[in-house]
């Protein structure tokens, strides 16, 4: 019998933890789900206005929450690419679009190409696959001429110290089961939420997100970005240079990035016109 390459065995733990996470915290309701966190996270490259009429998709849609801002932007027609069993959350979630969304269980290198999209965002995903470029590749060729690809990161630049703490958490959260790391998490839950009202009054490591993003989540919401930083099998932190290769290496153009929130980046970029 003939093994898998390591890094397919490894995408597929990483489809497997996530289609548990999103079967357990699936609910996309409340600032999580709002148009001003969704104005938030694509910005300054796109704005709501930008998805009104087009045709748009998200790579690694998990339950459903990013392709429901987009279509609530006003996109005639967008689809979302999930790998995981999270792809059945999305499903139920985005049933009252009818016909203006296709729900597709794919990993993203396998993006439909026809017709072509006019946006393609993924929001989150990219850090978690072992080698993402067949996934930026795919983005390109599903692109008409002139259409966008927007990719959000974790960044290296910023993190070192959350890196730090973290690593240790990430070891022990990658072997227990679900039932042991939810209660691991509501554990954390209680010195993060005394660490973000500490952010209120003085700038520390992260401040800008604890205040204006993870402190105005539900604390349900606030333990699934607590799970989402402890389930995965592999995660990388990109530092600059490296985001802008993932998008340039596949033959975007324009490439721009911003370091949203000091711990993040967004990358744009545009595929060439014909």
């Amino acid at each position: 019998m003939t093994r898998p390459p390591a890094s397919d065995a490894l995408q597929e733990r990483t489809i497997r933890d996530f289609g548990e996470q999103w079967t357990h915290y699936g609910e996309t309701d409340g600032y999580y789900a709002s148009p001003e966190l969704f104005a938030d996270i694509i910005a300054p490259f796109l704005t709501p206005a930008d998805f009104a009429g087009k045709r748009v998709a998200e790579i690694g849609s998990g339950a459903g929450r990013i392709v429901g801002m987009m279509l609530d932007a006003g996109a005639a027609h967008a689809v979302a690419v999930e790998p995981s069993d999270g792809h059945f959350v999305a499903e139920r979630h985005l049933a009252r679009y009818g016909s203006r969304v296709t729900c597709l269980q794919a990993r993203g290198d396998a993006i439909p190409i026809e017709p072509p999209f006019d946006v393609i965002l993924s929001i989150g995903v990219l850090q978690f696959i072992a080698d993402p470029k067949p996934t930026v590749d795919a983005a390109f060729a599903a692109l008409r001429p002139g259409g966008r690809f927007f990719v959000w990161l974790y960044a290296r630049e910023g993190t070192a110290a959350y890196r730090t703490v973290l690593g240790g958490l990430r070891t022990v959260g990658r072997v227990l089961p679900h039932r042991g790391l939810a209660t691991l998490v509501r554990v954390l839950d209680v010195p993060l939420a005394t660490y973000m009202q500490l952010c209120r009054v003085v700038r520390l490591p992260l401040w800008n997100y604890m205040r204006n993003v993870l402190g105005r989540f539900t604390p349900e919401k606030r333990r699934l970005v607590i799970y989402d930083q402890l389930n995965p099998t592999h995660v990388h932190y990109h530092t600059r240079a490296e985001a802008e290769r993932l998008l340039a290496d596949s033959g975007f153009v324009d490439v721009r990035l911003h370091h949203r929130r000091g711990y993040s980046w967004s990358v744009v970029g545009r595929k060439p016109d014909a």
